[in-house]
C-alpha cells in the first residue's frame, strides 16, 4: 500500500487538531476519507501511549478537574431504538485534570461518568504527581469515593458546587444556552486548600478548547463521533497537540515546556514522527521457494 508523504500526514493531522470534520479534511487534503480516519487511528494510539510514559513525575501545586460531555452514534435516550448502534454508543464523558499554572493536561480519560471511571481517572491522576497538590473538582459525588481511594490523607481537596437557576418550561434559551449560574459553595473535603485556589475556571475554559479543536464535541451538528474508539484517538491526538504543539497564549510557550516535561517547541510533524516510530516492524518474509514444473505450490 501507498504511504503518504510527510507533509501530506502533517497537513491531515494539523486540519483535524484545528476543528475540522473528517469529510472537510479529506476534501482539503484530498484523500479519502478512509485515509484520514486510519491516520487518526494510527495518530491517537501513538499520542495515547507517549502521553502514558512521559507526563509522569509532574511538579504542579493546583489541580483542577471536570468531566465534558459529548455522545457516541446518537444519544442515550435514542440508542435504544437507533439501528445498529455499536457498543459504546450513547453519552461519552471525557475527565481532565490541568495544573492550573502550566496549563497542563496531566490526566484525561474518556468513558461514563460513574464512580467505576472516577476512581480510575483519580489513580491515574496520583500516578502522573511528583507532590502533594489541592485539588478542586465539581460537586459530582462519584469523586469523593475516587479521591479518597486515590489519595488518601495526601491532598488538600475542595469541590466547588454551583447553583443554577431554574428556566423553565422548553424555551429556546433553554435548549441553546446553559442555566444561569446563580451561586456557587466551596466545601473543603480533605486537607486544608486555600479557599482563593478553589476554582475550576481553568478546566472548564479547557472545555472551550475542546468544543473549538474537536469537531466530534461541536453542538448540534452531525460532526459526532460514530465509534467511542475513533473519539478516544481524536481526544488523545488533541492533548498532545495542547500539551506539546500548541503555544498557550498566556504562557507564551507550551504547557508541557511550562511543566518541565520538554526543553523544546514541538511542531505538527514531530507528531508525525510519533506515528512512524510506533508502526509494527515489517514481518519477515519466509524463504522463497522456486517453484517446480509441474508442481502445484
Amino acid at each position: 500500500m501507498r504511504k503518504l508523504d510527510a507533509k501530506t500526514r502533517a497537513l491531515i493531522i494539523r486540519l483535524l487538531v484545528e476543528g475540522n470534520s473528517i469529510r472537510a479534511t479529506s476534501r482539503i487534503a484530498d484523500v479519502s476519507k478512509n485515509t484520514v480516519n486510519k491516520l487518526l487511528i494510527d495518530a491517537g494510539k501513538a499520542c495515547a501511549k507517549y502521553h502514558d510514559e512521559y507526563v509522569r513525575n509532574v511538579k504542579a501545586s493546583v489541580i483542577q478537574c471536570d468531566e465534558i460531555w459529548s455522545f457516541t452514534y446518537a444519544k442515550q435516550k435514542n440508542v435504544r431504538t437507533a439501528t445498529a448502534a455499536p457498543e459504546g454508543a450513547g453519552d461519552t464523558w471525557t475527565w481532565t485534570a490541568i495544573d492550573s499554572d502550566s496549563k497542563l493536561i496531566v490526566s484525561y480519560m474518556v468513558g461514563g461518568r460513574d464512580s467505576e471511571y472516577a476512581i480510575e481517572f483519580m489513580d491515574d491522576l496520583r500516578d502522573r504527581l511528583a507532590n502533594r497538590v489541592q485539588l478542586t473538582t465539581d460537586g459530582h459525588k462519584a469523586y469523593l469515593e475516587a479521591v479518597e481511594g486515590a489519595f488518601g490523607g495526601d491532598v488538600d481537596y475542595a469541590q466547588l458546587i454551583k447553583i443554577y437557576g431554574d428556566m423553565g418550561g422548553k424555551t429556546a434559551a433553554r435548549k441553546y444556552s446553559p442555566a444561569e449560574c446563580t451561586g456557587i459553595k466551596k466545601r473543603t473535603v480533605e486537607g486544608n486548600p486555600d479557599k482563593a485556589l478553589i476554582s475550576t475556571s481553568f478546566v472548564e475554559r479547557q472545555n472551550l478548547t475542546m468544543r473549538m479543536h474537536m469537531r466530534r464535541f461541536t453542538r448540534l451538528t452531525n460532526g459526532f463521533s460514530k465509534k467511542v474508539e475513533n473519539h478516544m484517538h481524536a481526544v488523545a491526538l488533541h492533548f498532545m497537540y495542547y500539551n506539546f504543539v500548541k503555544v498557550h497564549q498566556t504562557l507564551r510557550f507550551t504547557p508541557a515546556m511550562a511543566a518541565g516535561l520538554t526543553d523544546r517547541l514541538w511542531d505538527v510533524e514531530d507528531i508525525v514522527e510519533l506515528v512512524d516510530a510506533n508502526e509494527p516492524a515489517p514481518k519477515k518474509r519466509g524463504p522463497y521457494k522456486k517453484r517446480q514444473p509441474g508442481i502445484s505450490n
